[in-house]
Order: C-alpha cells, then sequence, then structure tokens
C-alpha cells in the first residue's frame, strides 16, 4: 500500500535522483533509495553487534576456537 506524504528534500539530492531515475517515476526511484539505505543500516547494525560480541569472548573461548580450526585443518588433510 502506498501513501502520500510531504517531505523536504535538498535541491542537490533531487537533482542526483532525477539523474538516476531513468524510465521509473522520481516516487519509485526514492522509494528504491530508500529501501536501499534501510537494508544498508540494517546490515551495519548487524555488524556492529558481531563486532561487540566477537570482541568480548573470552580466552577460553579463543582457545576452543583455535583448537577446532586446528582439527578442522587435519581432518581436511586426512580426506
Amino acid at each position: 500500500m502506498r501513501i502520500a506524504k510531504t517531505f523536504t528534500v535538498e535541491e542537490s539530492l533531487l537533482a542526483v535522483v532525477e539523474s538516476t531515475k531513468g524510465d521509473r517515476s522520481m516516487s519509485e526511484r526514492v522509494n528504491e533509495l530508500l529501501k536501499l539505505a534501510i537494508e544498508q543500516e540494517q546490515r551495519d547494525a548487524l555488524e556492529r553487534e558481531a563486532a561487540v560480541f566477537y570482541s568480548t569472548s573470552s580466552r577460553t573461548e579463543r582457545q576452543a576456537e583455535r583448537s577446532f580450526k586446528k582439527a578442522s585443518r587435519r581432518s581436511f588433510t586426512r580426506d
């Protein structure tokens, strides 16, 4: 469902949208750009969350991870 809303947009941004819209309407192009921006923000947030998660791993967890990687490499070399 589409709802008509009014937003104020900088002229320089309108010029870029106009030059990149192709055969689509301005609204379609703006919606596409907004969706891409929202997806990018979500990816950035997940990346930050992962960075925090992995930065707080304990020494024991890191040792276990190294041991697992070492065992995996040995398993691959046997096959």
